[in-house]
């Protein structure tokens, strides 16, 4: 949740300023959160609070209105609409990471994952790109190496997982689909050597940058053992205070450690 986070509002400038390289300025004036952490909170107050996600959603919207939502999620929460709209896009995986925190086995991860996802992405690329997401964080939370997360989003979802960041970037460009961009903000971890480094290698496809780091670090963050302080503060320091107090109840009511450790996953 904290790697989402951090990848996101790293990513925000990069959105609308896409780059090829791994070359750049982590944090800067123009860095911000977007609804990518928005909606990664509302969906961690849900899981602690309860109640029906929807209403999550619409209060989030009015709290934080200017966050850069996609067109059809912002009238359907300013609408108050209940049903969901069958998104194939990949607001369903940005959002997802904290469920998986939130369950003891596979199973129940993809279900609660799913669960987020029909609220508003009912259409299967949506509801799988959710699923992808969700279960990697929790194989890698569980001590899972990359090839057993490889294995699981090839086995389980479906996706190929076997390209190179090489041969997707020359011709990759913005994609906000749940097939076109999930996938390759895996393979962009799974490339990793730290969080830093999946933020870096996700938005260097030069796409849907704060959505793609967000994915690739919400995995990156359990498999190397937490988000280490000096990259995790900027971002924290750019939130909304109620933001900040959700995300710590959180972590206090999941007994999670944020901020990376000694010991690390082998690849």
């Amino acid at each position: 949740m904290i790697g989402a986070i951090v990848g996101d509002v790293i990513g925000s400038y990069f959105e609308h300023y896409p780059t090829k390289t791994t070359n750049f300025e982590l944090y800067s004036e123009n860095s911000f959160f977007t609804d990518d952490t928005v909606l990664t909170v509302a969906v961690a107050d849900w899981i602690l609070n309860g109640g029906e996600l929807y209403r999550y959603f619409h209060d989030y919207v009015d709290r934080y209105p200017g966050a850069g939502y996609g067109g059809t999620f912002i009238n359907s929460a300013r609408c108050r609409e209940t049903e969901p709209y069958g998104s194939w896009g990949n607001g369903s995986a940005m959002r997802v990471s904290p469920v998986a925190y939130a369950r003891d086995s596979l199973a129940e991860v993809l279900l609660l994952a799913e669960q987020t996802a029909v609220v508003t992405h009912n259409h299967p690329d949506g509801i799988l790109g959710a699923m992808a997401v969700a279960g990697s964080v929790f194989v890698a939370r569980q001590g899972g190496t990359k090839d057993d997360i490889r294995k699981f989003v090839e086995s389980e979802i479906g996706y190929d997982a076997s390209r190179s960041l090489d041969s997707i970037r020359p011709a990759y460009s913005f994609d906000v689909s749940c097939s076109g961009s999930v996938p390759e903000s895996i393979i962009a971890f799974l490339e990793s050597s730290s969080v830093e480094d999946a933020v870096r290698l996700a938005i260097s496809l030069g796409g849907d940058s704060d959505t793609m780091a967000c994915i690739a670090g919400a995995i990156a963050e359990p498999f190397y053992g937490g988000v280490p302080e000096s990259l995790w503060s900027p971002a924290r320091d750019r939130l909304a205070p109620e933001l900040n107090e959700t995300i710590e109840a959180f972590r206090r009511s999941f007994h999670m450690t944020w901020f990376q450790v000694t010991t690390q996953h082998s690849c």
